[in-house]
């Protein structure tokens, strides 16, 4: 049994008052992937540096108090690795442990902005992480690829569809991608289980949306095709307090 978490804490210095630290060890999960950490290692604690049996790895951005990933894992990963495309890597875009056959992604997918101001950048990512993920799997690698997509797929993964058709996270042209992504022999793990709807990962801090459950499936574990039968489940921990969003948790059995 091997347990993967990912979550975006908007800010990981922010999330360590909010008992992020406890609630790591608490979770006992054997890599848990971040997003959005706003901070470089320089900036952080002892305590996030090393949590009691975690190994700790991050990618920054050259940007302070931006974007930023990063794994936190029992095991020493074989290598660490990033994008390794200097333009997503300066924003710390992803952060890339490999065990073995086993590739796990912390990725944060750009946000498209108002107006598909960075669209063109966003597009660029998603095309660059795909084709990272497909050579992966051509030298017989497993992906899991953890993160904020910054993407809601269909009208089913958001409270209010038709009202967000001209907004950042549900523009034509990144469901468009999220749909290319899906036909090209990845599985979004959690629709694989779980066909119903008012599912959401994401929820604005305005007009008490989380209380009200208003709110968007942004974040995502996906998995190549072929290492889907080691998928034993897949899900939300809406539960979970502290960011604006919740994580998302995917149990393999390796």
């Amino acid at each position: 049994m091997f347990n993967i978490i990912s979550w975006n804490v908007n800010g990981i210095r922010a999330v360590e008052k909010k008992s992020f630290i406890p609630w790591l060890l608490d979770t006992n999960a054997d890599v848990v992937c971040i997003q959005e950490t706003k901070a470089n290692p320089s900036q952080l604690s002892e305590e996030l540096l090393s949590p009691a049996g975690y190994k700790a790895y991050f990618s920054s951005a050259k940007k302070a108090g931006y974007s930023g990933t990063a794994i936190y894992s029992k095991k020493e990963p074989d290598s660490v690795i990033t994008l390794g495309i200097p333009e997503f890597d300066d924003e710390g875009r992803t952060t890339v442990a490999i065990f073995g056959d086993l590739v796990v992604i912390s990725a944060y997918f750009p946000n498209s902005q108002d107006a598909g101001a960075r669209l063109p950048y966003k597009l660029a990512f998603c095309d660059a992480i795909l084709e990272f993920c497909n050579k992966l799997v051509s030298e017989g690698k497993n992906i899991v690829l953890c993160g904020d997509y910054n993407i809601a797929h269909k009208p089913i993964d958001l409270a209010n569809p038709k009202n967000n058709e001209k907004n950042p996270g549900y523009l034509p042209e990144e469901r468009e991608w999220m749909t290319k992504f899906t036909s090209s022999g990845y599985v979004d793990t959690f629709r694989h289980f779980c066909p119903e709807p008012n599912q959401y990962t994401w929820w604005s801090y305005r007009f008490k949306a989380r209380e009200k459950n208003i709110g968007w499936r942004i974040d995502y574990t996906c998995v190549n095709e072929g290492f889907l039968p080691k998928v034993l489940s897949s899900t939300i921990l809406a539960d979970v307090l502290g960011s604006d969003h919740c994580p998302v948790k995917i149990q393999l059995d390796i």
